[in-house]
């Protein structure tokens, strides 16, 4: 099992950037899909982003593509989302997810096993 602690979130206005990181446990870092999620208020949890083993492959939600960037360093256990040009509507709580299945698109919550318990991300207009 893999616990996940994401960290980086914050207040930052409209415009300006964060980059949020996840440190999962463990020694086998390396043998999990993992993916960035998001949930506002009221709203179900949405896919923002998923990066592949080796961090050959990503995807992106449409809506992050071209601001977002998922990146993972497999030496230093850690997977990252740098996000640029943030808007209003990027406020959430964000969460760091694992998966130990077959690579695909990644953007589904239940192809996760692992969660962690998120990072508050504020834009403020």
């Amino acid at each position: 099992q893999v616990q996940l602690v994401e960290s980086g979130g914050g207040l930052v206005q409209a415009g300006n950037s964060l980059r949020l990181s996840c440190a999962p446990s463990g020694r086998t870092f390396s043998t999990y899909i993992m993916g960035w999620f998001r949930q506002a208020p009221g709203k179900d949890r949405e896919f923002v982003a998923a990066i592949n083993r080796a961090g050959v492959f990503t995807n992106y939600a449409d809506s992050v593509k071209g601001r977002f960037t998922i990146s993972r360093d497999n030496n230093k256990n850690t997977v990252d989302l740098q996000m640029n040009s943030l808007k209003p509507e990027d406020t959430a709580v964000y969460y760091c997810a694992a998966d130990h299945g077959t690579w695909s698109t990644h953007s589904r919550v239940y192809e996760y096993d692992y969660w962690g318990q998120g990072t508050q991300v504020t834009v403020s207009s």
